[in-house]
């Protein structure tokens, strides 16, 4: 037998194991195929796909790319290139790929789907969309396809057509369980909770492995104060979490658990899930600068509570000593008057909505920002790959998202004394910036003149009020129960709360029922303007606080419109914040440490009408005297706090805890 002929006999042999699974006897047949004729393109090529189906990317990209080089027009190993490439997130090499392999056979439902994915990566996401939709016209049940049309679309804001994207997809393929859970996701983004939890039951029926979705389930429950799941799934989230599954992202963690190591441990597992590499370190040199730059990165900067807080601090920064830049990251037309207040606060306002991770990043070395400050965290519409990337030597995560980033990309988390003392910093993986006062605030913020009548609000005229106006996924049954144990000892009393999704209501109403509460007493407030719903603070008594997830920007509007709080102090940080607002206006009687002296001191306050009077008058006088609604003190304190960084970078000397002192002084004026 001559050699083609033994070569020839060889393939017809290898080709049907591959097919058929059996991937290691084929591979040993391509192996001697390729030993007696080593330009063989076909072999080099199923070889180098072996590799891939293996996950060993790197040597399936050298094989895959010595079949091209042998055979320029071999479309197949185009398509498998561009797979490869795409599997290491190389998806600008991704794109050429596909293109290429197009261009040799441009009706390819299934190049097109891998260009589609390939653009999605990068946020190219119109051009994402057209290739989807050529993959659909190839193919119009391209289950795949469709679905993924729709994770393009909910990108684009296009939430409708998005849905009905991803319920083609399902009726294509009623078993295609990504599809119900992102159909679910989309769903929970309209405000259409109960939908969601059906879809992602669903979802869950069908692949319950899939990454995070037993945490999205229970979170949409909860938002909904559904709480026939919360025991158990708390429970096997906690022990999955521990034994390093993907099963609840770092945000949802932070309103189900108040344990400071299982929330580190959630975000180290959703920062690998990323593509994170832990023990990364800045390769970026100390650079001399006449002032520090400063980037901001947020998809926050509009109508929202990141704003509301930092606007002012932007606007108060020293430019003589400091440079600021925005790096918005989320496209809003046409603007809110917050974006309009932002543009005008920084030196530099760039909007990068469009740009990929890697692009945001090395635009902003090309700035040559010095401290790189993510205003987002793991919270929606978050970019935490930018940093991945290195956007700058110094990185610092702060206010957005309340815990640890869990990866060595982020160098300092800002934070407080009472928020992270002494003794925890093993609980984050960043180095901890404590700085006097943790929450920035923003002493322009409108007050509404409109005075509320208990009338309209459906309070009685002679009740005390207790509210709470934290979100809804907040409100846990342990906290509501003692909230039911509050109202029972307080006979006149009522809870207003933040009206929402009807079934939230009927659910807390049906709660309050079960502990012997008249639901009655459970009194839902609609949304207002801003300024309004500020105000409207001033129709209650005492705000109740949440835990694990104590109250932020809210407990700061609370105090502003001259409402006590009353919290609960928990282990980890979201659980500490209003803790830390309390301390920060000089009202630390208000802060408790168990349920039990929550709900004693909650009764006293509520039954002793001069104990709660003085700490009102306290809470009037401390308003412009104490740090909290400093603008300009927390301002040079933070500024403190980025030098101390900057001088660490600047001397080559690796990130470390930093204290700052109060060096801001009182502020004597805007």
């Amino acid at each position: 037998m001559n050699t083609i002929t033994d070569v020839q006999d060889l393939f017809q042999k290898a080709l049907p194991l591959h097919q058929a699974g059996h991937i290691e006897d084929a591979e040993k047949l391509y192996h001697e195929i390729l030993q007696k004729q080593p330009d063989h393109e076909e072999a080099t090529h199923l070889l180098g796909l072996v590799k891939f189906q293996q996950g060993d990317h790197l040597n399936a990209i050298a094989l895959i790319t010595r079949a091209v080089e042998i055979d320029p027009g071999f479309a197949a190993a185009h398509y498998n290139l561009g797979r490869c490439h795409e599997q290491l997130g190389e998806n600008e090499k991704a794109v050429q790929s596909y293109n290429t392999s197009l261009s040799l056979r441009p009706d390819d439902a299934d190049c097109y789907l891998g260009l589609g994915n390939a653009r999605l990566c990068l946020l190219q996401l119109e051009e994402a969309l057209g290739a989807f939709e050529m993959a659909i016209a190839l193919n119009p049940k391209f289950a795949e396809a469709h679905n993924n049309r729709g994770k393009t679309l909910k990108e684009l804001k296009r939430p409708e057509e998005a849905l009905a994207s991803y319920e083609r997809a399902i009726a294509l393929n009623p078993r295609f369980a990504e599809a119900h859970n992102n159909r679910s996701n989309t769903l929970r983004d309209m405000k259409r909770p109960e939908e969601a939890v059906a879809s992602y039951n669903k979802a869950l029926e069908l692949k319950p492995d899939i990454d995070f979705l037993i945490g999205r389930r229970l979170f949409a429950e909860i938002s909904l104060c559904d709480w026939s799941n919360i025991i158990s799934d708390r429970e096997s989230i906690s022990q999955q979490i521990e034994a390093g599954k993907r099963v609840c992202s770092p945000f949802k963690s932070s309103a189900l658990f108040d344990s400071p190591a299982l929330l580190r441990k959630s975000a180290e597992i959703f920062a690998e899930s990323l593509g994170t590499v832990p023990g990364g370190t800045s390769s970026i040199p100390a650079r001399p600068n006449e002032k520090i730059r400063i980037g901001y990165f947020s998809s926050d900067l509009r109508e929202h509570a990141v704003s509301f807080l930092t606007a002012e601090m932007f606007e108060l920064h020293d430019r003589e000593r400091f440079e600021i830049t925005a790096f918005s990251f989320y496209e809003q037309k046409p603007e809110d008057a917050m974006r309009r207040r932002l543009r005008n606060a920084f030196d530099s306002f760039v909007d990068v909505t469009g740009k990929s991770s890697e692009e945001t990043a090395g635009l902003s070395r090309k700035l040559k920002i010095d401290i790189a400050v993510d205003l987002n965290g793991y919270t929606k519409n978050s970019r935490p790959q930018i940093f991945d990337f290195r956007a700058a030597p110094i990185q610092v995560s702060y206010i957005g998202y309340l815990g640890t980033m869990g990866t060595a990309a982020m160098d300092y988390l800002i934070s407080d004394q009472v928020i992270t003392p002494k003794g925890s910093e093993t609980s984050y993986s960043e180095k901890i910036v404590r700085v006097p006062c943790y929450q920035v605030n923003d002493s322009k913020r409108p007050i509404s003149e409109r005075v509320f009548s208990k009338e309209e609000l459906d309070l009685p005229g002679d009740a005390f009020v207790f509210c709470c106006f934290n979100n809804s996924y907040k409100i846990s049954p342990e906290v509501f129960s003692s909230w039911m144990r509050i109202l029972k000892s307080t006979g006149n009393s009522v809870l207003l709360l933040l009206a929402g999704h009807t079934k939230m209501e009927q659910n807390l109403r049906r709660e309050a029922q079960a502990r012997g509460v008249d639901p009655g007493r459970l009194v839902f407030a609609g949304k207002l303007p801003r300024d309004q719903y500020i105000a409207r603070f001033r129709c209650a008594d005492l705000f109740l606080d949440t835990l694990p997830y104590n109250a932020g920007t809210m407990a700061s509007d609370a105090l502003w419109a001259g409402l006590p709080i009353l919290t609960c102090l928990g282990k980890a940080f979201a659980g500490r914040v209003c803790a830390s607002i309390l301390a920060s206006i000089g009202l630390p009687d208000l802060i408790t440490r168990t349920a039990g002296e929550y709900e004693t001191l909650a009764i006293e306050l509520a039954t002793q009408p001069r104990k709660l009077a003085d700490i009102g008058d306290k809470l009037k006088a401390n308003r412009h005297t104490t740090r909290l609604f400093d603008s300009r003190r927390f301002t040079k304190n933070i500024e403190a706090a980025y030098s101390a960084m900057f001088e660490r970078h600047s001397n080559d000397l690796p990130p470390d805890h930093i204290d700052i002192e109060d060096n801001g002084g009182p502020s004597t004026g805007s």
